[in-house]
């Protein structure tokens, strides 16, 4: 068993490897709707983690504002989940939450993406939405990683300059799209509902003129419609 302290400082045991998501329902099912990320001692992690210490725990829910970073983490993934499905040949530098939404680098060959193509491609992502698939984590070995992404020279790059005594390398699987990432991300993609994708521009791999121009698209994501049209207006 594992203690958990709340943030009133109330404490409860539970099973080793217990989730946050099965912590909220067992405090209200409502409460674990609302719930979109959690915090353990301080650190992000996905709903559906394992909990294998002791610790004091933050369910954080959807009427809570300051954790916009993850759902922008999260909609980068959906982003390139839908490039990906526009065009199957697309490979991936890096999709980071920055200060004001995420951004996707992506090669596509000799596609050219403007601007114009971004209501199809907000398309694809709004259907992916609507499928609702959950973002699952899975952690594997630097070597299972190096083959699951064999076809990618850019995450082959990111994965092989990681230290090889790395206990654990993660990816996040959601539908048949899976994703080299650390996390932690929101627990479904229906929670991406609110999103625009920006502007198209161009990057070189890892800031290095003398490496390949990627195509880098912004966009932002926020919980609420209200707090996503209020972006757009200003």
């Amino acid at each position: 068993m594992i203690k958990i302290t709340f943030p009133d400082l109330s404490v409860k045991e539970f099973e080793n490897g217990v989730t946050a998501n099965q912590i909220a329902t067992s405090i209200s099912p409502s409460l674990a709707k609302k719930c979109f990320i959690a915090k353990l001692n301080d650190e992000l992690i996905d709903l559906n983690s394992p909990i294998l210490h002791n610790g004091k725990i933050e369910l954080i829910t959807g009427g809570t504002s300051g954790y916009e970073s993850v759902l922008n983490h999260s909609c980068a993934h959906l982003l390139a989940q839908a490039i990906r499905e526009l065009y199957p040949n697309a490979m991936f530098g890096v999709g980071p939450a920055i200060e004001e939404g995420f951004y996707y680098d992506i090669d596509l060959g000799d596609v050219k993406i403007t601007e114009e193509d971004l209501p199809k491609i907000e398309k694809k992502m709004q259907a992916l939405v609507a499928a609702a698939e959950p973002i699952v984590r899975k952690e594997v070995s630097k070597a299972e990683a190096l083959e699951m992404f064999k076809n990618d020279p850019y995450k082959i790059d990111l994965i092989s300059r990681m230290d090889d005594n790395a206990q654990v390398i993660s990816c996040y699987t959601q539908g048949d799209f899976t994703d080299l990432c650390r996390g932690p991300h929101v627990d479904t993609v229906k929670e991406l509902k609110n999103f625009k994708l920006l502007k198209v521009s161009g990057a070189y791999w890892k800031n290095d003129a003398k490496n390949h121009m990627l195509q880098r698209i912004y966009g932002v994501c926020f919980r609420n419609e209200e707090d996503l049209n209020d972006y757009i207006k200003e």
